[in-house]
């Protein structure tokens, strides 16, 4: 019996970007097409298959330990983005600031899709949903340049409307346009799941 369920959700690709490693600096730079390996996207900041542990991990590890790279990418939702920019009090937000890999226009509630879900570009290109991405200090930055006054604003806004971090289960290219299907974990939501929390 398959494990993931392919839904009738597809956002489409209205943005690919690339972080290159530059010290502070978060942006990423636009692309049409996108190569992902196992590895993530050659020459990305992001890329690797392993990665230094972080503050988000830092219950499980300590900081700077070599861990399996579940951040190869991020993605986020176009509207999601829409929604950020307007609690901002901008009429819309680039992208690039963000440092996104990837943005989809039409997958709703993106940002809380459940982890292990997978999202299967048009060329087969497969990325694994590994967590809801947690707003930080650093796209203030990059916005506080571009939108002076506004840098602040990103974080509390952007609050559960940063999308997704994942990593590439299958090699392929995503391109400008194209389509990647939701399929979601077939199983439900652990029951225990609010008492832990606590």
């Amino acid at each position: 019996m398959p494990v993931l369920q392919p839904t009738e959700y597809y956002g489409e690709i209205t943005y690919l970007g690339r972080v290159l490693a530059q010290p502070d600096v978060l942006a990423s730079q636009p692309e049409t097409t996108i190569h992902a390996s196992l590895a993530g996207v050659e020459g990305e900041v992001h890329s690797g298959l392993t990665r230094a542990s972080c503050v988000r991990v830092k219950e499980q590890y300590p900081q700077g330990t070599q861990i399996a790279n579940t951040r190869q990418f991020s993605v986020l939702s176009d509207e999601e983005m829409a929604e950020i920019a307007a609690r901002m009090g901008l009429p819309a937000l680039d992208p690039a600031l963000l440092g996104a890999s990837m943005v989809l226009r039409g997958i709703p509630d993106f940002s809380h899709i459940p982890p292990g879900s997978r999202l299967q570009g048009d060329s087969g290109a497969t990325l694994v949903v590994d967590l809801n991405n947690r707003p930080c200090v650093f796209p203030g930055k990059g916005i506080e340049a571009a939108h002076h006054g506004y840098g602040k604003a990103f974080k509390p806004a952007a609050e559960g409307r940063r999308g997704i971090v994942g990593w590439v289960e299958r090699e392929g290219s995503f391109t400008l346009g194209d389509r990647v299907r939701l399929h979601v974990p077939d199983q439900r939501a652990w029951k225990h799941l609010g008492a832990a929390r606590k």
